[in-house]
């Protein structure tokens, strides 16, 4: 474990990260360079109890956002390069880890002008595709599937984009771990008996890939909404221009941050601005059925498919 005297060393998003706690999940960082961003407990009650009179539920402003988890923590991040967080009762470092890894790193990524989008990220043949959807729609079990078919993780949950030296979007890396429901487990074929439960979701289990994970940025070539329907049969439509931009916004992480941070307009031309250059499409899948690797399948043909159009 890479540990200096301030705390724990890890990379996520392109990012150098220094934490007091340690983050098992994510990839130590053994170089001696200088952190992006650090991670340490601090008084945040009285800051909170004074800024909090109007929303008792979070505060954003341009470059501070706090939140409140009842009797967990309250959660600060600021600039770009800080997350504080203030305990309000002992003993819960696992579940302060997920808000660190979840809400936390959606809001710094806004503040450091990443978008961040709710989903995972797969990679095919040198290049990102992501997979993004409502909370429920099946985003990582879909994922997992790819997976099985050999094309390894980027990301899951939380889908950093930012542009490279050309101004192409790029998915940064996240860390090597998928969250499944047990119901996808079995399906594939997966033993949850030494895999660890999610806070207060006994039934969703973390699902260590380390062997699956693709660790270094990839140009993002094109993006699948998720969506379910009662019907029984998976269906996969192009996306217009109009409507890309709308599931962009609607599929950011904690888009919610997005108008009170000021980003709104920067928000609109960054997603313009690599909507049009590459392809997004609408899978939809029943409800009644198991279809991850059906859709699965029919992600790859796509993909195969638009590289021979282009080639």
């Amino acid at each position: 474990m890479a540990q200096m005297k301030e705390g724990f060393c890890y990379k996520i998003f392109g990012m150098r990260i220094i934490c007091d706690i340690e983050l098992p999940e994510l990839i130590v960082d053994i170089s001696r360079q200088i952190p992006d961003v650090t991670i340490k407990k601090a008084h945040l009650l009285e800051k909170w109890v004074d800024a909090a009179k109007n929303n008792p539920i979070y505060i954003v402003e341009r470059n501070l956002i706090m939140f409140k988890v009842p009797e967990l923590a309250i959660f600060c991040i600021q600039d770009g390069n800080r997350i504080n967080y203030s305990p309000l009762s002992a003993g819960n470092n696992d579940q302060i880890r997920l808000y660190i890894l979840g809400t936390c790193m959606g809001a710094l990524l806004n503040q450091r002008n990443s978008l961040p989008l709710h989903g995972s990220a797969v990679a095919i043949n040198g290049k990102a595709y992501a997979i993004v959807g409502d909370s429920g729609a099946g985003k990582s079990t879909l994922a997992s599937a790819l997976i099985n078919k050999g094309f390894p993780l980027l990301t899951d949950d939380v889908i950093a984009l930012k542009n490279n030296k050309d101004g192409h979007p790029l998915v940064l890396p996240a860390y090597p771990q998928q969250k499944l429901w047990e119901n996808s487990l079995k399906e594939f074929k997966i033993d949850s008996a030494n895999l660890s439960p999610l806070f207060e979701r006994e039934t969703k289990f973390a699902v260590p890939i380390r062997e699956q994970f693709f660790n270094k940025p990839l140009p993002l070539a094109g993006i699948f909404e998720l969506v379910t329907c009662e019907g029984e049969k998976v269906k996969l439509d192009s996306m217009n221009p109009l409507e890309r931009l709308h599931v962009l916004f609607q599929h950011t992480y904690r888009n919610l941050f997005i108008k009170r941070l000021g980003l709104r307009e920067w928000h609109l031309q960054y997603t313009a601005s690599f909507a049009k250059n590459i392809e997004m499409y609408r899978l939809t899948r029943p409800t009644s059925r198991f279809t991850a690797s059906e859709l699965a399948t029919l992600i790859e043909e796509t993909v195969l498919k638009e590289e021979l159009v282009h080639d």
